[in-house]
């Protein structure tokens, strides 16, 4: 965007008046006071979302918009827009305090004016930046930020936030759906994005997730980036959902749609680093106020972005408030924090050189530790169920411990290693399995250390890594009957569960965020769909099982939860192992054959001497299998030695079988 001079308007348009003077007693107006101030500057004013960037406000009778930016080293702050040609002159902003906090109120704006701060530097250069706390903004390739009133959408979900704030989450189930708007599926209209709007989005997302049982979405890109092939990780506007998919307000309808059918929301957050662009937060006022000036601090060399200065207080605030932001105003459940390791670690993916050591010589990052510790204490104290997940790809300590006993206090941790195990063993050849046996069994070794989320990303179906179903051995019915038992082993496993979209029903392309998911695998008799067909039934069905027995929840991070009945069987590749909660009911053994080879009189040891019931059989012709129907629906445990155990069951164990039996303890 170009900026233009012009004197059109300067008649017809009252002179700005800077509300900093005037009494918080007025009402009906928006003002910045010394204690916002102090807070703000103190990093502990966790709604200064309500008081910096633009609102609509009345003064002196007059309705406008008070903008205040917060821009301590620039020279001069004016606000230009569309309203009046984007003149550079016409609205000069006042500097409320020596904190850097500018104030300007102009009349008579609109709803959807489009706005920019012409910040002049110390050196007399002009910046033309976008408001960092605006709540809405221009479509791009357009940059600037669009005014907005957020207020009055009328939600209907109190009953889902206050049943929130009375669970704990470690207790409950919970299956995420990530999922990227845009491409999900594409609007049948033939516009060249194809995008639909949050509403539309939502009326077809929620129908879906319902017959599929997931009891989450997660939702990337909400934050609004220029760039698409960034998958919304290098955002700009950090208050704005991306005007890519409509109105703010219609981000508020998709929530209040989730919650009044009993699915929370949860949002990707990025705190790591920031959109290097012009119109960004990059040298804000001609200097590095969001970022450390030196780039050994304030740059991944990587990724080509900024890097927060988390050890200024504005910065921090900053962050921390824009969450409560979306708490408070877009009711969501729960962040998920992209690339925290990046942040811990001071010379993540650095050379010699290109980073600095902390104060005692080390590369940890004392302010992101000090960071988490604060936001992570603010938001569980202030919002009871909800829940933060981090990204953490390395064996940091305590990332789910609280501050208190020294943790960073995160909910939930994204359990990489268990990803990155699964997929290798998945990979391999059934011959060849044998000898990685433990792939599948080492994570339940470390599973107490935190409290985990399994984890199949997009990260895992992108850059020529396969898709799911893809990255399966043998002919393509194999690589079905591969996955069918992969996700069931998934599903027993402890740890809450997380699928990228389109990975329910095997999509065998790799995810791309300019096309839609391929939807016609599930249309009825077209080529070999009825594998697509049978797995995403077969994903239903697991998802039924995992939120009709607590087994499978409510014991997530302890061995009290779980007990392998055969963690050994590396030469037929087998495993068995049981699930179980504090009531004893519905207790769930689990038996996965990883290879094509029948094993006929097959027999498991068994915790106790009762019956078995068979609830699932993957290799069912309904989810794509063979048929195989050697397995009865109901075994009686016979008395005899066999895994350690005094009483087994015996069958015949079909090839790439998931079985799973329930039974009481």
């Amino acid at each position: 965007m170009a900026a233009k001079k012009s004197t059109q308007g300067k008649s017809k348009v009252k002179k700005a008046v800077s509300p900093a003077a005037k009494a918080p007693e007025e009402s009906g107006k928006v003002f910045i006071s010394k204690t916002d101030a102090y807070l703000f500057g103190n990093g502990t004013h966790y709604q200064i979302y309500n008081k910096l960037g633009a609102h609509f406000s009345e003064q002196d009778g007059e309705k406008g918009v008070f903008f205040a930016v917060w821009a301590p080293n620039a020279e001069e702050v004016h606000v230009i827009g569309s309203f009046n040609d984007w003149n550079e002159d016409q609205y000069p902003m006042e500097k409320f305090n020596k904190g850097g906090i500018w104030t300007l109120f102009i009349p008579g704006l609109q709803e959807g004016d489009l706005y920019k701060y012409c910040i002049t530097t110390q050196n007399g250069n002009k910046k033309y930046k976008a408001d960092p706390y605006a709540n809405w903004t221009e479509m791009r390739p357009g940059t600037a930020s669009r005014i907005s009133d957020i207020h009055g959408y009328e939600w209907g979900d109190t009953r889902w936030l206050n049943a929130r704030a009375q669970k704990d989450p470690n207790r409950e189930p919970m299956a995420i759906y990530e999922c990227h708007i845009g491409s999900w599926m594409k609007h049948p209209d033939g516009t060249e994005d194809g995008f639909y709007n949050y509403r539309e989005f939502a009326d077809r997302l929620v129908d879906y997730l319902k017959v599929m049982k997931f009891t989450h979405i997660e939702l990337m890109g909400v934050l609004e980036h220029p760039f698409d092939g960034s998958w919304g990780y290098q955002v700009t506007g950090y208050y704005a959902p991306t005007s890519r998919y409509g109105h703010p307000k219609d981000l508020m309808y998709l929530v209040d749609v989730m919650h009044k059918n009993n699915i929370g929301v949860i949002l990707d957050w990025v705190p790591a680093h920031f959109c290097p662009d012009d119109f960004g937060l990059a040298e804000f006022d001609g200097t590095c106020i969001y970022e450390d000036p030196d780039p050994r601090r304030g740059q991944h060399p990587d990724w080509g972005t900024r890097i927060f200065n988390l050890g200024k207080k504005e910065v921090s605030n900053f962050l921390i408030a824009n969450v409560n932001y979306w708490i408070n105003e877009y009711h969501i459940d729960g962040i998920r924090v992209d690339a925290v390791a990046s942040m811990l670690y001071l010379d993540y993916g650095k050379k010699d050189g290109q980073w600095l050591p902390n104060k005692y010589g080390g590369n940890e990052n004392l302010e992101a530790i000090e960071f988490f510790k604060h936001l992570n204490s603010e938001l569980h104290g202030a919002y009871p169920g909800f829940i933060t997940i981090a990204e953490e790809s390395t064996a940091w300590p305590k990332i789910t411990a609280p501050p208190e006993d020294g943790g960073l206090g995160f909910s939930f941790k994204w359990n990489m290693g268990w990803m990155h195990d699964f997929c290798e063993y998945m990979k391999l050849d059934p011959i060849m399995r044998k000898g990685d046996h433990n792939g599948l069994t080492f994570a339940m070794s470390y599973n107490s250390a935190e409290k985990y989320i399994l984890p199949l990303s997009h990260d895992e179906v992108v850059h020529l890594k396969c898709s799911m179903v893809n990255k399966m051995p043998g002919y393509k019915v194999d690589k079905y009957a591969n996955l069918r038992v992969g996700y069931t082993f998934m599903f027993g496993h402890e740890g809450k569960k997380l699928l990228f979209m389109g990975q329910e029903f095997g999509q065998e392309h790799e995810w791309s965020e300019s096309t839609e998911l391929e939807w016609w695998r599930l249309e009825e008799g077209k080529d070999d769909n009825y594998l697509n067909i049978g797995m995403k039934y077969y994903v239903q069905r697991l998802l039924e099982i995992y939120r009709s027995h607590k087994c499978l929840y409510e014991i997530d991070d302890d061995w009290s939860g779980f007990e392998w009945i055969n963690a050994d069987d590396a030469d037929r590749s087998i495993y068995s192992f049981f699930r179980k909660c504090p009531s004893q009911k519905k207790s769930l053994l689990f038996i996965l054959n990883m290879t094509p080879v029948k094993r006929e009189g097959y027999r498991v040891g068994v915790p106790v001497k009762k019956q078995y019931k068979l609830i699932l059989n993957s290799t069912e012709l309904v989810f794509g299998g063979a048929g195989e129907t050697s397995v009865p629906e109901v075994l009686k445990a016979k008395k005899g030695e066999c895994d350690y155990r005094d009483q087994y069951i015996e069958f015949d164990l079909p090839a790439y079988a998931a079985l799973i039996f329930e039974f009481n303890l």
